[in-house]
C-alpha cells in the first residue's frame, strides 16, 4: 500500500447545503474518481463550496486545503452534472494546479444514472473536451444506480 493521500473537495455552490454523503461514501468505497486510491490510504482535509459563480472561494479554499496538507483537490461531480455544468471547471483546475502546485481531479462520486441519462438526452457531454472530464466518474450501471 502506498503512502497516505490528503484530499480536498470543492463542490458547486448550488449544492452548498450538501452534507457530502455521496462524496464521502465514494471515498470510503473507493468508487468513482476515488477509485484511484484503491491501493492507498486517503484522508479528507477539506470540504467546501466554490463560493458561487464565478468561483470566488476557489483561491481561499485551495490555499486552506494545501495548508492542511492536501496533495490532491477534487472538483466534485456536482460541478459536472449540474444543469448546466460549471462553465469555469477548466479554469478552476488550471488555477489550482498553477497556484498551489497540487494535483486536481475532476469528479468525486460516480455519475448517477439519472444525470447520465439526462445529459445524454441533452447532448451536454457530446463535445470532445467532456470525455476526459466525465471519465473518472463513469462506472457500471449498478454503481451508477446506487448513486441515484
Amino acid at each position: 500500500m502506498e503512502g497516505k493521500t490528503r484530499i480536498g473537495i470543492i463542490i458547486c455552490d448550488r449544492y452548498r447545503s450538501c452534507a457530502g454523503g455521496k462524496c464521502f461514501r465514494s471515498l470510503r468505497n473507493r468508487e468513482g474518481a476515488f477509485s484511484r486510491y484503491k491501493d492507498r490510504e486517503a484522508e479528507l482535509v477539506g470540504y467546501t463550496s466554490c463560493g458561487g459563480c464565478p468561483g470566488g472561494n476557489i483561491e481561499y479554499a485551495g490555499e486552506e486545503m494545501v495548508k492542511n496538507g492536501a496533495t490532491v483537490i477534487h472538483l466534485a461531480t456536482g460541478l459536472v452534472v449540474g444543469y448546466p455544468p460549471c462553465p469555469n471547471i477548466d479554469y478552476f483546475a488550471k488555477f489550482l494546479r498553477e497556484r498551489y502546485k497540487v494535483e486536481v481531479v475532476v469528479g468525486t462520486h460516480p455519475i448517477p444514472t439519472k444525470y447520465l441519462d439526462m445529459h445524454t438526452k441533452l447532448g451536454t457531454w457530446n463535445a470532445p473536451e467532456w470525455k476526459p472530464r466525465i471519465q473518472p466518474t463513469l462506472s457500471d450501471l449498478a454503481t451508477r444506480d446506487a448513486y441515484n
